[in-house]
């Protein structure tokens, strides 16, 4: 299946504790079928002190599931991702909303 959701896209988080967020992806884990968003589901690991690093407490982005991102469009919403062929044969992502290409 082809990726609806890249590495750079804009996403929002439909549902969770998170719901609402805006963030752009960092990794997506297509055989997990979940993304990395900067600031969104994050959480605290504590790291050992080491004599590359410091030690701490690290607030680190995890994975969130794709059913729960959506792109955002031009005017800043929410939209569904379809596929369609341009005019010069290349395969291409557009909004569902507004009808552009991302």
């Amino acid at each position: 299946m082809a990726a609806k959701i890249r590495k750079g896209d804009k996403v929002v988080v439909l549902s969770g504790r998170d719901k609402g967020k805006q963030g752009e992806v960092e990794t997506v884990l297509p055989k997990e079928g979940r993304a990395v968003v900067g600031g969104v589901n994050m959480a605290i690991r504590h790291v050992k002190q080491s004599q590359s690093q410091q030690g701490g407490r690290i607030s680190k982005a995890l994975p969130i599931d794709l059913s729960n991102l959506a792109l955002i469009d031009a005017n800043g919403k929410a939209t569904r991702v379809g596929f369609r062929f341009a005019e010069d044969g290349t395969k291409v992502r557009y909004a569902k909303t507004t009808g552009d290409v991302i």
